[in-house]
């Protein structure tokens, strides 16, 4: 059995909690905090959900927005049970539409 992890990003909606409606609302809090992010690198950052991302500005945000890993990113863990690829014997799709072997006899 395989485990699926799953996250959420909540970023923009803990920014709106603390009044914070804008990406500009977020860059001097992070540059107090010594991170220097252009705004179209902090739009990305609002706008989607990161795939990866540096300890120091995970840490300027929690600070920032005075919130916990859980809130700002909850985690899921979902159980995947592995599929059978077919069971032994059946017939497929394909092998329906599999031409049947020509016989050609000699003419007597």
């Amino acid at each position: 059995m395989q485990r699926r992890i799953e996250h959420g990003w909540r970023l923009r909606e803990l920014m709106a909690a603390r009044g914070m409606n804008t990406i500009s609302d977020l860059i001097p809090h992070l540059s107090d905090r010594g991170i220097h992010l252009s705004a179209s690198q902090i739009y990305r950052l609002v706008g989607g959900t990161p795939e990866r991302m540096n300890l120091a500005l995970l840490g300027a945000i929690l600070d920032t927005l005075d919130c916990t890993f859980e809130e700002l990113c909850p985690v899921t863990v979902e159980a995947v049970t592995d599929r059978a690829t077919g069971t032994a014997g059946a017939q497929t799709k394909t092998d329906a539409f599999r031409p049947a072997r020509a016989r050609i006899h000699r003419p007597e």
